[in-house]
């Protein structure tokens, strides 16, 4: 695999029943990027992603991830390491406050561990202290210090997005998928979501793998755009490109993106 591949996927087939979701598909997501997946309804994107991601299993195929063959892997093998997903529905821990929704997400916490609670207390405050910093760190990072210490059940569906992506930075991340990034936020915050993700992919080096309908936030963040029809990927460009394509609106997205130009 390329050095400059964080994700593979070669030559993957899954069928439900006697529906072939996803056919003899490939693809590849550059470390550093920001790639989208876009495609027409049925057209597979949401079967792929859920592979990539290690909820579903293919039929034929590999998945590649950092070089190593993760195709078997379950979603928290994944997460072990380096590969996040965030949801279209935001997963929150409803009763606890947005800084503590951040400082469980950190890995590996001592305090875990009944026999270090009992005999290493001083390891554990320590520990305890430090993800309390970094969790402080990621509310300033994405400006959301006016609500670290509301529930985030409390949240709007934009803050509740901002929250499930700092979740991401209290990880070791090496790639995060990106599900319905704009489902149920508002325009204002979905810039404010927007700018955090280019932020991340930016400063910090991020790789983001992102699946989305919302062709301006598609437009805006990523490059490239993979397009996906009938189970596989029939173009892959700058978005420009991809719109600019007759074929591609024609035959997959007519007047939505037409709409979206």
């Amino acid at each position: 695999m390329s050095k400059e591949n964080i994700i593979e996927v070669r030559g993957v087939s899954k069928s439900f029943g006697g529906l072939k979701a996803v056919s003899d598909c490939s693809l590849q997501v550059e470390k550093g990027s920001i790639t989208g997946l876009i495609g027409p309804n049925g057209a597979g994107k949401s079967t792929l992603f859920n592979i990539v991601a290690g909820t579903l299993s293919p039929d034929v195929g590999e998945v590649i991830f950092d070089g190593e063959d993760v195709t078997s892997l379950k979603p928290h093998e994944l997460y072990e390491k380096g590969m996040l997903r965030t949801f279209q529905i935001a997963h929150e821990f409803s009763h606890m406050t947005a800084l503590e929704n951040l400082m469980v997400a950190a890995s590996e916490q001592p305090g875990e561990s009944l026999f270090q609670s009992w005999f290493s207390t001083k390891h554990v405050t320590d520990f305890d202290y430090e993800v309390r910093r970094m969790a402080n760190d990621v509310i300033d990072f994405l400006h959301l210090g006016h609500v670290k210490g509301e529930l985030a059940g409390n949240l709007s569906g934009g803050q509740k997005k901002l929250l499930e992506l700092g979740r991401t930075m209290m990880t070791d991340a090496k790639a995060v998928l990106l599900d319905e990034v704009a489902a149920g936020v508002n325009r204002t915050l979905l810039k404010d979501l927007a700018s955090n993700i280019q932020r991340m992919n930016k400063e910090l080096g991020y790789t983001f793998f992102v699946i989305e309908h919302d062709m301006d936030l598609i437009g805006e963040l990523c490059d490239p755009v993979i397009v996906m029809a009938q189970g596989t990927v029939i173009a892959e460009g700058p978005m420009e490109e991809i719109r600019a394509n007759p074929e591609i609106i024609e035959a997959y997205f007519g007047s939505a993106v037409e709409a979206a130009s």
